[in-house]
């Protein structure tokens, strides 16, 4: 093998070459096959943060603990801006029936998880469930896996709300 040629154990030096040349500008084929790309400043992801898997389980606990508790359960991942209950509260507003609405608002940045519910549903949905399912959901966080951390929260709030 010349200096610089790549080998890939399924892959074929032609197959290689002439995938390489159909990728984007600031994208390559790793030596272990995968494609790496780089991107400008300013520019979106082109792939999802998360597994097809990871979305179908967090999808259908969010069915599941919104009709068990008869809560509309959503999820925000994202920047929180300032007041966190505010802009959790300012999130929440844009749901589907936020007054019969539960958000779990996660901040990964600043590692914040914020709980708010609409006014149909806040004497069942209070601060000591909030309490649980933001506990649940660090456990999960700490072992390094969102997905998993806020199925466990949706599925503590659900079995608390439905029992109050």
């Amino acid at each position: 093998m010349a200096s610089g040629e790549v080998s890939h154990a399924n892959v074929s030096a032609e197959v290689a070459a002439r995938s390489a040349a159909e990728l984007p500008l600031g994208t390559v084929i790793t030596n272990s096959g995968r494609i790496s790309a780089a991107r400008y400043p300013g520019d979106a992801p082109t792939t999802p943060p998360f597994s097809k898997k990871d979305l179908i389980a967090l999808d259908d606990t969010l069915k599941a603990a919104s009709e068990k508790a008869l809560v509309r359960f959503s999820v925000y991942i994202g920047d929180l801006d300032g007041d966190l209950d505010a802009s959790a509260r300012a999130v929440l507003a844009k749901a589907p029936e936020p007054a019969h609405g539960t958000l779990i608002a996660v901040s990964p940045n600043t590692r914040d998880v914020v709980i708010v519910s609409g006014s149909e549903v806040s004497s069942r949905v209070n601060d000591r469930v909030a309490a649980l399912g933001v506990t649940a959901a660090v456990t999960g966080f700490r072992q390094g896996n969102l997905i998993d951390g806020l199925i466990a929260s949706l599925r503590v709030m659900a079995t608390a709300a439905a029992a109050g």
